[in-house]
């Protein structure tokens, strides 16, 4: 396992490999590494035969300067995590900002055709925004085979196949099915923030959502998310910000259902000043 912090460095690593016609996987990381994001590098390392990782807290993607400041920059711990892997074909890159953006640290403008409007992107102005910049930077630098993302953030997945698409980039965008915890908790690098009583009540998010799907099945979208908002009245530790039933291709919310099409709920909760999300496939 080799570690850059040059984008030049990793740059000319990865194209050597690739005259060998060696397949590169990319799965890019904001650090604070735990069990669901080792198994998408376990993942690419069964489809590729060289695996990257980007181990970045990229700043232009957060709304709050507070969040930028007070997320977990664990870098030897990530690595040691990733060693247990045993894996000798992973590269790691780990840049400064300013091995990324230079001395411009802005995001630029995309138009994700109104993926980016909805859900996090009502909530979080710009989020995505900040997003597609780092991530298009990511595989101008790397310039993968496949790229792997989580399900947990589908919309951010959905968009990032959009970026793709309209860049017109030979990359598999593929994504890979959320990892949850014994209870149900969907894997994330905030619940280390969270205090007990909420790390507690934390699993009721995706039991609440179980059940929303069994609705799902014989009732409306506006019912089933009517019993949701009412459950999360009942909750102490836990305060629903939005619950979307919506179509997996437009990401919009829907009043209607049709056999034709595909449809996913989307959630996000804070347990105290922590904001949680997740979702689940409904059909």
């Amino acid at each position: 396992m080799k570690v850059f912090n040059s984008k030049e460095d990793i740059f000319n690593t990865i194209e050597g490999f690739k005259a060998q016609n060696k397949k590169v996987g990319f799965v890019p990381t904001m650090g604070a590494l735990h069990a669901g994001h080792l198994a998408l590098v376990s993942k690419a390392l069964k489809e590729n035969d060289v695996v990257v990782i980007s181990v970045f807290v990229n700043p232009t993607q957060f709304n709050k300067k507070e969040d930028l400041e007070k997320y977990p920059r664990t870098l030897e711990r990530d690595l040691n995590l990733i060693k247990t892997l045993f894996a000798t074909n992973i590269i790691i890159y780990a840049p400064s900002v300013k091995d990324i953006y230079d001395e411009n640290i802005e995001a630029l403008n995309f138009d994700f055709d109104g993926l980016e409007n909805e859900m996090e992107g009502k909530f979080r102005p710009d989020h995505f925004d900040g997003v597609g910049t780092v991530v298009k930077r990511l595989f101008e630098i790397v310039k993968p085979h496949n790229a792997y993302f989580g399900e947990k953030d589908f919309q951010q997945l959905q968009i990032i196949k959009k970026l793709v698409e309209k860049l017109h980039l030979s990359i598999n965008v593929i994504g890979c099915k959320i990892y949850r915890e014994e209870s149900g908790l969907a894997l994330s690098s905030r619940n280390e923030r969270l205090k007990l009583e909420h790390l507690e009540s934390a699993p009721t998010i995706y039991k609440i959502l179980k059940k929303a799907k069994e609705r799902f099945a014989k009732q409306s979208p506006k019912k089933v998310t009517e019993w949701v908002i009412k459950e999360f009245e009942k909750q102490k530790m836990l305060e629903l910000e939005y619950f979307v039933i919506a179509d997996i291709k437009t990401l919009k919310e829907i009043k209607r259902k049709s056999n034709k099409k595909v449809y996913r709920a989307f959630i996000a909760v804070y347990a105290d000043e922590i904001r949680l999300i997740d979702n689940i496939a409904l059909n």
